[in-house]
């Protein structure tokens, strides 16, 4: 097996993620002193350098943000909803 053929840091993860699905993170809130769910539509999925690792790279449209984009790291994300 070559270093191509490894599946790359978060992309397993991935696999069970489909564009359009809603996917959950969490951020923290000094209001609430806790970490807080925050949701968005997954756009798209891919492997990028980052540190000199190939990684999986997810960007979100959260669903409470008009006209934001969000990029994360495929493992943080969750699976709440399927397309």
């Amino acid at each position: 097996m070559t270093i191509s053929d490894k599946k790359k840091f978060g992309e397993l993860t991935g696999e069970n993620f489909e564009i359009g699905d809603i996917v959950e993170w969490t951020t923290w809130s000094e209001q609430y002193n806790d970490w807080v769910p925050q949701y968005g539509v997954l756009l798209s999925i891919e492997n990028q350098i980052k540190a000199n690792r190939i990684i999986s790279v997810s960007k979100v449209k959260p669903i409470n943000e008009q006209h934001a984009e969000l990029e994360f790291f495929t493992l943080t994300l969750k699976l709440v909803n399927k397309l």
